[in-house]
């Protein structure tokens, strides 16, 4: 197994406090999407595709979808302005937050109060993210699939690792494969259930558990910012 696979198996992820936050972040996927790909209909705009998929794996209403869609389309509604944002929080962790906001001004000023509050710094570009690889990420049903043979198929297409979950299967590969995996997965008829980007850093640090309290501190108040789509750490 591989890192990816140790990554997701070791690190402690907490679910989404309530799930109006994780709607709130999938609606501000779908204007993106819509908004970047120029096009409401999923069939000619893949990334879109993809975004509708992660609704459905998240149980969003079918309204909550058709309003996110609604509003993308709408000309007077403005796109949503990715950034990175990068810091240390307390005892050094290493801390990529990323954003999607259509009031810059008010998303850095409350990012960097995050850090300021909590004992961490808000950092320049490139500062943090080197510690970080970018990857793409596929969830797929088991079903009859056999694992090594998929494997094998899906390296063209950028798979670097490709391991069993419970009842479903899990591909890693560099984020600029997204697309070429999305397509090779689709031709062979295999159902996404979900899928996306991820950050996993190349070195983590162990704290003590009234360390990783105050970490913990600023990650929740990240998290709990609707401008915040999704925090990273090199917490262990």
């Amino acid at each position: 197994m591989g890192r990816a696979f140790e990554f997701r198996k070791g690190r402690k992820m907490k679910r989404w406090a309530h799930m109006a936050k994780a709607f709130t972040r999938l609606g501000k996927d779908i204007v993106i999407a819509i908004k970047e790909g120029g096009s409401s209909d999923p069939d000619s705009n893949s990334r879109l595709r993809a975004v509708l998929q992660n609704c459905k794996a998240e149980n969003m209403p079918k309204d909550n979808i058709e309003r996110a869609i609604k509003r993308a389309t709408d000309k007077d509604t403005s796109n949503y302005d990715e950034r990175l944002f990068e810091g240390y929080g307390p005892h050094g962790i290493a801390v990529l937050v990323e954003t999607a906001t259509d009031n810059n001004n008010r998303t850095v000023a409350a990012v960097r109060s995050y850090f300021t509050k909590t004992g961490g710094s808000l950092g320049t570009s490139g500062s943090v993210e080197f510690m970080f690889d970018h990857k793409c990420h596929f969830k797929i049903a088991k079903g009859d699939l056999d694992v090594e043979e998929l494997e094998l198929e899906l390296i063209d297409f950028g798979a670097e690792e490709v391991f069993e979950e419970e009842e479903d299967i899990i591909i890693y590969g560099e984020f600029q494969s997204f697309g070429s995996l999305q397509k090779a997965l689709e031709e062979q008829k295999i159902e996404i259930i979900s899928s996306g980007l991820e950050r996993i850093p190349t070195v983590t640090k162990k704290l003590t558990p009234e360390e990783e309290e105050d970490v913990d501190k600023l990650l929740e108040k990240l998290e709990e910012d609707d401008d915040v789509q999704n925090v990273y750490h090199s917490m262990g």
